[in-house]
């Protein structure tokens, strides 16, 4: 548990937060990237699907079709809550 002070409209607020994922980054989880194909062979054309982590309103396309994107690369801007969120890529590709 860690201990904050915050202020909501000038009063003062003490708030314990428990640190639930510490070694992992405070985005979208991401799943392990895919193994290359073997030299000489064509990859395979795979279909991902991207998930929110939350229901909320694209306000941003990161990319164009036919991109390469890479592990992580911020996809769109997804507005939830009144807060943006960037919805990375679970694979390269």
């Amino acid at each position: 548990m860690r201990k904050f002070r915050i202020k909501v409209n000038g009063k003062a607020y003490e708030v314990d937060v428990e640190e639930v994922l510490t070694d992992r980054p405070r985005s979208a989880p991401r799943p392990p990237a895919p193994e290359p194909p073997s030299s000489g062979a064509r990859a395979k054309e795979e279909k991902t699907e991207v998930k929110a982590p939350m229901p909320g309103t694209i306000i941003s396309v990161r990319v164009k079709v036919g991109e390469t994107v890479q592990l992580g690369q911020a996809l769109v801007v997804l507005e939830a809550m009144k807060m943006e969120n960037e919805i990375p890529s679970p694979v390269a590709g």
